[in-house]
């Protein structure tokens, strides 16, 4: 086997068409790569070679062949296939020698791309920002393909005599095998059938991101051994041997044992530096407890998308392979552009559509031809179980954050956007969640059905406690009215049996409203709520004062009137803070901006087996004022003074864990309690969160009483981060599975330094197309000599 090995190696290296048909491969891979802005990994922008091992599967698809196309359809047209029967070698040596020569040429045909990784490396952002693990990954994925092209090569140049037959086979073989099944995949008859896991695009997509999966690496062998055997055969077949049909029932046993392991157990290695592609125990609980079948509709699809978007769709894709690999094949997706082929009217209408659905459009500037036009894409995904239906967002935006630190966050926030959308629509049962009432409350609260829980009003007064008892989280939302101590009583019992409450209070008695209807002056007074020995207790104290910030909303102001017409600008009202959330937890991890309305500031008070958990804060630039406190209009007429507004950061939203105390230690049951309360003084592992503003979960309302969403500003048109933090504040507070923590996951920002490429673009572009046809040549010279002078002595 060796000795047909050194000879094919010697044949091939010693020919010109073979250092010709590898330089053209490095060519064209140069240009895709660094030249042609459609592929080109500077365009790109980001320092990874994704490109590389998307783009080197299409060239291989003709570089292979040509590769094989000789290795036994020459023997066997210069009769030299007899003179190997000669010799004490059986068939099975013969293929396999041929088979090696062959990938170790497709070694050294990658070799030279090594430039490429070393380009990289040097323009990354930081120097050396690269991910050296997954793209060592990938290229163990690249030779997985280049060994099953190789077999489906040598199996057609043992079909054909002709090299330019065996070359046509080859390359339509490998097309086929590579995106046929995907393509039968659309007929409507194979739809209901997994056609594409036949194919090989499915197995290296997954490869080719640096990881290896033990299934990926079992479809490969299995593939390239059904051809090597289909090679064997042939050959047995053309020398007129005897089969020896033995061999082939074991040939045959051998890979479907192979397929049956790796259907019955897999692991995976992931190559990648921040194990971005290991997804945790709790998405994998998820996936492998799904009993029903998931469909995953993605809308971010399109060919002229800008190199982040670009980013984030692969990362899409990349996220729903890992999830449905562990689905048991219950979890499919696709990606569709909901405008594609549709004229103006079709777009406006599916836009609303999609829009009902949850789903908001982005506008993109993208490049073209003629200058700049707008696009509107969809980054959104629908989720569909059997009949219910929830819509992700994949772009997480935030303001102050570039677009590159956005689309990263956006990427580290999939996992658990997929994952805890696919728990909600396949959980039959919704944790309860329940608004407390008889106080004035809100009403209206924008945690729903469609979010995954079963929101219901409680009146504290009637509701029996065993009732209460299973209530997953306890909301109060800005009461009005004071809280007797029979009311308090069943909230403090709530707490101590391990519930979990969201009190979200306004201290002090101030509205908008009201402050235009009285001549734009209001006095704001302190609201009497009796709850605040019962919070102090738990280790909270919400104060009587009002936050004024720098950093706030802006409010509509009639500034005068011309022609009859009142003149209306919106000015910024420093009552109207927007707390940027800055904190790792998984609450508020990478949310945009929280819009409040008179919030008040919180103090924290040291408190045993109580883990307290900063959440929302003010800016650096705010001022608070004691009430009662006059508050007037004119002072938005007033530019403020930055320098008077120097401080310290206030609290305004906290999470306490662990066990409390009961604020009813130690004292006599209250008048009105009527049930057989089992009194605890200690609460088990209990948590809370406490806001000081109930305007966070309040949503603007429009002219016709109809409401916006949680967070949209009807004045500025803007979206905050109201909505998120309520339902990610929900989904802590009601699962224990440990969903919310997915939203702890770090990527890091891998980007080319955009100075050094703009300015050195040409030169690393001549570096990469150049360099590896002058090694191949430098080799070829080298070859050249050295066989001269072997042979002259």
């Amino acid at each position: 086997m060796f000795s047909i090995l050194k000879k094919e190696i010697s044949l091939y290296l010693s020919s010109l068409v073979a250092y010709i048909t590898i330089g053209v491969f490095l060519l064209v891979l140069g240009l895709f790569l660094w030249v042609f802005p459609e592929s080109s990994i500077i365009e790109y922008g980001y320092a990874g070679l994704e490109s590389l091992f998307s783009t080197a599967p299409y060239l291989f698809m003709f570089l292979i062949p040509a590769i094989t196309m000789r290795s036994l359809a020459e023997e066997r047209r210069e009769g030299t296939l007899e003179l190997l029967a000669t010799r004490p070698l059986t068939n099975w040596q013969i293929v396999l020698g041929k088979y090696l020569a062959s990938l170790l040429l497709i070694v050294f045909a990658l070799v030279p791309t090594l430039i490429y990784v070393y380009s990289v490396w040097v323009l990354g952002n930081p120097q050396g920002n690269l991910d050296t693990g997954a793209v060592i990954g990938s290229y163990v994925g690249l030779f997985l393909l280049g060994a099953a092209f190789a077999s489906i090569g040598l199996f057609a140049s043992a079909v054909s005599k002709n090299q330019i037959i065996a070359f046509t086979i080859a390359v339509f073989l490998c097309y086929f095998v590579y995106s046929g099944f995907d393509s039968l995949s659309q007929l409507l008859s194979l739809q209901n059938y997994d056609v594409q896991s036949l194919g090989i695009t499915r197995h290296y997509e997954s490869v080719s991101r640096g990881v290896l999966d033990t299934r990926d690496l079992a479809y490969f062998m299995l593939l390239s051994g059904i051809f090597l055997g289909l090679t064997l055969l042939t050959l047995s077949i053309q020398r007129q041997q005897k089969i020896k049909y033995t061999a082939l029932p074991v040939l045959l046993g051998v890979l479907v044992a192979i397929a049956l392991l790796s259907a019955l157990t897999f692991t995976r290695f992931d190559f990648t530096k921040e194990k971005r592609f290991t997804l945790s125990g709790v998405s994998r609980n998820v996936m492998d407890s799904l009993s029903q079948p998931v469909k995953v509709t993605v809308y971010l699809q399109g060919s002229d998308l800008p190199g982040g978007m670009k980013r984030l769709q692969q990362a899409t894709r990349d996220m729903l392979n890992d999830l449905r690999a562990y689905s048991h094949r219950r979890l499919q997706f696709e990606f569709v552009n909901p405008l594609e082929g549709k004229n103006q009217q079709e777009q406006e209408q599916a836009v609303q559509d999609m829009q009902s659905q949850g789903l908001q459009p982005t506008n993109l500037s993208v490049k073209t031809e003629n200058g700049v036009s707008q696009k509107i894409i969809f980054p959104a995904a629908l989720v569909t179980a059997g009949d219910k239906q929830l819509g992700v967002s994949l772009l997480q935006t935030r303001m102050g954050l570039s677009p590159d630190a956005v689309l990263n966050n956006s990427v580290q926030n999939l996992e658990y956007a997929f994952t805890s959308t696919i728990n909600k629509v396949t959980n039959g049962g919704r944790p309860r969640v329940a608004l407390s009432t008889g106080h004035e409350e809100l009403t209206g609260l924008q945690l729903n059905n469609d979010d995954g829980f079963e929101v219901r009003p409680v009146d504290l007064k009637d509701v029996p406690f065993d009732t209460l008892k299973t209530v997953k989280l306890l909301i109060v939302l800005k009461p009005e009215k004071p809280f007797t101590e029979a009311e308090k009583f069943k909230i403090d019992q709530y707490l101590m049996h391990g519930g979990r409450i969201l009190w979200a209070i306004d201290r002090v008695s101030a509205e908008l409203d009201s402050l235009r209807g009285h001549g734009g002056e209001q006095l704001a007074f302190a609201k009497q709520l009796n709850l605040d020995d019962q919070l102090f207790k738990y280790g909270v104290r919400i104060n009587y004062d009002l936050i004024a910030d720098l950093n706030c909303a802006q409010i509509p102001i009639s500034t005068g009137n011309v022609g009859g017409q009142a003149q209306i600008q919106m000015l910024p009202w420093l009552f109207y803070p927007i707390f940027m959330p800055l904190g790792k937890h998984p609450i508020v991890k990478n949310l945009e901006g929280i819009r409040s309305e008179f919030a008040s500031t919180i103090d924290l008070l040291p408190v045993k087996n109580i883990r307290q958990t900063v959440l929302l804060t003010s800016s650096p630039y705010n001022k608070k004022f004691s009430v009662p406190y006059l508050l007037s209009l004119q002072a938005v007429e007033q530019e403020p003074d930055p320098r008077a507004f120097q401080s310290t950061p206030k609290l305004t939203g906290v999470l306490l864990e662990g066990k409390f105390t009961s604020v009813f230690q130690n004292r006599p049951i209250p008048q009105g309690i009527t049930e057989n309360i089992p009194v605890l003084s200690e609460s088990k592992p209990a948590k809370m969160i406490v806001l000081s503003d109930g305007d966070i979960l309040k949503n603007q309302v429009s002219s016709d009483g109809s409401p916006f969403p949680l967070g949209f500003d009807r004045y500025t048109q803007q979206t905050y981060g109201n909505k998120n933090l309520l339902l990610n504040i929900a989904d802590y507070m009601t699962d224990d599975s440990g969903l919310i923590s997915l939203r702890n996951k770090e990527i890091k920002l891998r980007l080319l330094n955009r100075a050094r490429v703009r300015s050195e673009k040409t030169y690393w572009q001549l570096v990469n197309t150049v360099v590896p046809l002058g090694l191949v040549l430098i080799f070829a010279i080298f070859q050249h000599y050295y066989r001269r002078r072997k042979y002259a002595h």
